[in-house]
């Protein structure tokens, strides 16, 4: 049995770690933050993805169960996030907010380098299948809420749908299970295969870098309120929600103890983006990333050792 000391400074510690190099580094340089998600979106998270799910021993069948169960996360969010806003008699616009920061969560540059850690042998694998849900999802029902509370015509709402189709990581996902059917042809191309190990190991430093550089850039209000809802729902709600859903299903073991642990990551950036981009309160979104984050160590260190405490009898990880 793990005690919470080991399993925070094994697991989380580093995570911290690296977040602070980050917020550091922005602090001192002003970092490009654009810069940095772009090379997340467009070339890390990617090869990462194109890496793990060609190179991969996990059946098909294991896949789509993940985005099954990601899928069934996320509306048992939304459908809380709107109760506890009903509820408050909240206004559309900050029931939409509410909604966007608990059913988006931070499965990439956050869950990823969590269960690589936590999981070395299947946690980053399965994440990424989380991912690929979250990517979708963040450009379809995400544009449809933070679009939901103003007038926009058919057209207008179509276009800005149209991110989705822009997706590397969509793309990618296709790609490697292209691979996988024909025994992945890439395996044998040496100087294309070994660069894109290279940049998928290097993933889990890179993600963390410019999630400090985020949060550095960050200036929230108090964690009060509806955003202390959001933070409640999101980190408290989102495992426990979880821990249904894997007895529900019967997924045992640290397969369930994966996805437990990772429905328990933060608020994800890309709400923030949203909200900005779309006229949503866009300070309460970056303030449930910020407040999320930060608070998110303590909910997974307390989860892990839950679990490795066998106090959910389906979900011990071997």
């Amino acid at each position: 049995m793990y005690s919470i000391f080991e399993i925070f400074t094994s697991v989380c510690l580093p995570i911290l770690v690296l977040i602070v190099v980050g917020w550091g580094l922005d602090r001192k340089f002003s970092l490009d933050l654009r810069t940095l998600v772009k090379l997340n979106i467009y070339l890390f998270v990617p090869a990462f993805i194109l890496v793990k799910l060609s190179s991969s021993s996990i059946p098909g069948k294991t896949g789509a169960l993940v985005m099954l169960f990601t899928v069934c996360i996320i509306a048992s969010m939304g459908l809380v996030s709107w109760l506890v806003s009903r509820l408050r008699k909240d206004p559309p616009h900050d029931r939409a907010g509410l909604q966007l920061s608990t059913m988006i969560y931070n499965s990439g540059n956050w869950g990823i380098p969590l269960l690589t850690l936590a999981f070395p042998d299947q946690g980053g694998v399965l994440q990424v299948f989380v991912l690929a849900t979250m990517n979708l999802t963040t450009f379809t029902c995400g544009v449809f809420l933070a679009t939901s509370t103003r007038e926009e015509n058919v057209d207008s709402i179509w276009k800005n749908l149209l991110p989705i189709f822009k997706q590397p990581s969509v793309y990618a996902i296709a790609t490697a299970i292209a691979f996988r059917v024909f025994g992945n042809p890439l395996d044998d191309i040496v100087f294309i295969w070994k660069p894109l190990n290279y940049i998928a190991a290097g993933l889990v430093g890179f993600a963390l870098l410019t999630l400090g550089v985020q949060l550095s850039k960050t200036q929230p209000p108090r964690p009060v309120g509806r955003l202390g809802w959001a933070l409640g729902i999101r980190l408290l709600g989102g495992p426990a929600i979880a821990v249904g859903l894997t007895w529900l299903f019967g997924i045992s073991g640290t397969f369930a103890a994966i996805l437990i642990v990772g429905a328990a990551s933060p608020t994800a950036v890309n709400t923030a983006l949203l909200a900005y981009e779309f006229g949503t309160d866009s300070r309460f979104a970056a303030a449930a990333v910020y407040y999320s984050t930060l608070s998110a160590t303590v909910v997974v260190t307390l989860i892990l050792a839950v679990l490795h405490a066998g106090w959910i009898p389906w979900a011990v990880p071997g």
